[in-house]
């Protein structure tokens, strides 16, 4: 079973997350966090936008290689260096969402980082994932 986004109406419109997301099934993933690496381990620079796309495809790249699809995503959080720069990209980074993993939003969270393990990364995505 997949897991099942659950958003009360009792609380605001989620936009681009789930407010809850239950799971059942035999298998947990845990993803490690992922920045904007290339595949020799070094970080590739760009705009926020650009890192975060690079980010979200080397998380669903582990999340591939573990059996999994973006559908199977329970929780997600992102690590920002800047967050107001985050909130001011949000647009583009729903869109870069959308294309990559879908409309299928995991339970999310944004948390400021004064600074990530490879100090040129300006975002890192790190999550849970359950597969049946």
């Amino acid at each position: 079973m997949s897991p099942e986004r659950v958003n009360p109406a009792e609380l605001s419109p989620p936009t681009g997350f789930s407010h809850a997301v239950t799971a059942t099934g035999s298998r947990l993933v845990f993803l490690a966090g992922q920045t904007a690496l290339d595949p020799d381990g070094k970080p590739v620079p760009g705009t926020l936008p650009e890192q975060f796309e690079r980010a979200l495809g080397n998380l669903l790249t582990a999340l591939h290689a573990a059996g999994g699809t973006p559908s199977h995503l329970a929780r997600v959080t992102v690590y920002a260096t800047d967050v107001a720069d985050y909130r001011a990209h949000a647009p583009e980074l729903g869109r870069i969402w959308r294309r990559l993993a879908g409309r299928e939003y995991p339970a999310m969270a944004v948390i400021g980082a004064v600074r990530l393990w490879d100090e040129e990364c300006l975002v890192e995505l790190d999550g849970v994932a359950v597969l049946e």
